[in-house]
């Protein structure tokens, strides 16, 4: 039989780990710890790339921060903040596998929204990491020039998909292209991959993104070269 003590513990234990349960409870915040998983951002750059203002944003983070989802580190008068550790991407990653199995509106979501995808061959990390070591692959990080600035796969080229229509003639037609952005929910390597495949290119796509490749171990380097610089 439980004892008082017992059933006590028990109810303060539950009760913290409800505390991140109820921290990710919530869209906005899924998608800002999505966002920290590529690097450290202020409240300002989360805000403008998430699509609220700062007022909520900076709530958001309060909340993240109270149940240890995320830190932050000052920079002189500014604060940044980035994921706690590693274990909060892991739980992203299994809330996304869970999601994505047990519902079948993710399914339907990401069909209505990505319909074209299944016309775009992909490529995984691992096989990605091998054909980087042979040189069989031009990468092309399409996610913005800030992003890419600070912190991207190891020999990828800067070409922000706003840009590439005026940066073909940098692209030679005798090598494969591999593009990438922000996650496998990120649009952006889908625009550009089936772009180049119809201007004569062979294109492919990372089936993942810059934050799956980094938090795997896989190389990655911070500044680089711009394609069109």
């Amino acid at each position: 039989m439980q004892t008082d003590t017992e059933r006590n513990f028990k109810d303060k234990l539950y009760e913290q780990f409800a505390r991140i349960g109820k921290s990710l409870s919530n869209p906005h915040r899924l998608e800002i710890l999505e966002l920290l998983a590529e690097g450290e951002r202020c409240v300002e750059d989360i805000a403008e790339i998430t699509g609220t203002t700062i007022a909520n944003t900076s709530q958001h983070l309060g909340v993240l921060r109270a149940s240890r989802m995320v830190e932050i580190r000052r920079i002189g008068n500014n604060i940044n903040y980035r994921l706690a550790d590693e274990n909060v991407f892991y739980l992203l990653q299994s809330l996304r596998a869970l999601g994505e199995t047990r519902l079948a509106e993710i399914d339907r979501i990401t069909r209505d929204y990505l319909e074209d995808r299944a016309s775009l061959r992909a490529v995984t990390a691992s096989e990605l990491a091998d054909e980087l070591v042979n040189g069989n692959v031009i990468l092309l990080d399409v996610r913005t020039v800030e992003e890419f600035q600070e912190e991207h796969i190891q020999g990828a080229l800067s070409m922000p998909m706003e840009t590439i229509e005026n940066n073909l003639y940098n692209l030679p037609k005798s090598r494969e292209i591999v593009a990438y952005c922000r996650g496998p929910y990120c649009v952006l390597s889908d625009h550009v991959v089936a772009y180049l495949n119809t201007q004569g290119y062979s294109a492919r796509r990372l089936s993942d993104g810059y934050p799956e490749w980094k938090w795997r171990g896989f190389p990655v380097e911070i500044g680089g070269k711009r394609l069109d610089a």
